[in-house]
């Protein structure tokens, strides 16, 4: 496995105190949220709307309930723009960015979600099903970054946020390998992007939630296997692991105070002034040694 530098570490405290010298002392920014139809994107969306940015929400247009709930268009509401995006559709993509490029001008940040948990056996999961799971992870992120990327470069100014779970490490983790990897991929690219970015003035933070999942517990969205017969012959060799992996993943999702931490953590690397942003952050986390291991 790749070795990561410690992630800085953010508390409430701390970054609440960071928004406000970010409020009263820098420009506002143009920021887009992927995710905002989860708990934590619409938190991060409103946390950058009370910052002073504006921050276009997207909201997918698939998902009928959205899990989080964006602030009322009045107050700081105002600066908070919901967008149709649909990250698995470039054409989704290329319209949303355009709007806002059209709109404001300029898109100063991206703040990229994380996909919904694949949870089982490998072998349950089809050859299709793992290239929807790559696409969630991976090629969604691509389409939004090639569609953003060239005006920043062309600016010399830009931030691409990534939020990548901690304890993904498939050891330890019965029937979240495919997670594991997913988000393992996503680290490695948003680390390639930090690389390759420097040169154009174009920064990368990676954000680093406490738990498992980006999510709170009841809500955590799960792929299961297509192969329901596969399932079974697994289920009768390790009879109760299912159940026992989704009790897992609830405990070890965020809480709603530790989604309010993330979203705020957020916001104040989106207005910290070019050149301090740090390359990883943890929000919340007490010490930048805790939450590496197994999470069982």
């Amino acid at each position: 496995m790749v070795s990561r530098p410690a992630p800085a570490v953010l508390g409430r405290r701390a970054a609440s105190m960071i928004c406000r010298r970010v409020t009263r002392s820098s420009m506002s920014k143009i920021v887009l949220v992927t995710g905002a139809s989860s708990e934590l994107g619409a938190a991060t969306a409103n946390a950058l709307a009370g910052s002073g940015h504006t921050a276009y929400a997207g909201i997918s247009p698939a998902v009928v309930h959205p899990a989080g709930r964006l602030a009322e268009p009045s107050g700081h509401g105002a600066r908070l723009r919901p967008i149709s995006l649909d990250v698995a559709d470039q054409r989704s993509v290329s319209t949303a960015v355009g709007h806002i490029l059209a709109e404001a001008g300029r898109i100063d940040a991206v703040v990229h979600a994380i996909g919904p948990v694949p949870r089982g056996p490998l072998e349950s999961f089809t050859p299709y099903q793992l290239a929807q799971i790559y696409d969630a992870h991976v090629l969604s992120t691509q389409r939004v970054n090639r569609s953003v990327l060239p005006q920043m470069r062309e600016r010399q100014e830009g931030l691409l946020v990534w939020v990548v779970p901690a304890n993904h490490d498939a050891e330890g983790a019965p029937y979240l390998a495919l997670h594991s990897e997913a988000v393992t991929m996503i680290d490695h690219l948003a680390a390639s992007y930090a690389r390759e970015l420097t040169e154009f003035g174009v920064e990368t933070t990676i954000v680093v939630p406490r738990f498992l999942v980006p999510e709170t517990g009841p809500r955590v969205r799960t792929v299961h296997p297509d192969d329901a017969e596969t399932v079974q012959a697994y289920e009768g060799r390790y009879p109760g692991l299912v159940h026992r992996v989704d009790s897992k993943l609830a405990e070890h999702a965020l809480t709603g105070a530790e989604v309010a931490i993330a979203a705020q953590a957020i916001a104040a690397v989106v207005g910290s002034p070019k050149g301090t942003r740090p390359l990883r952050i943890a929000p919340g986390r007490p010490s930048a040694a805790s939450g590496q291991g197994a999470v069982w």
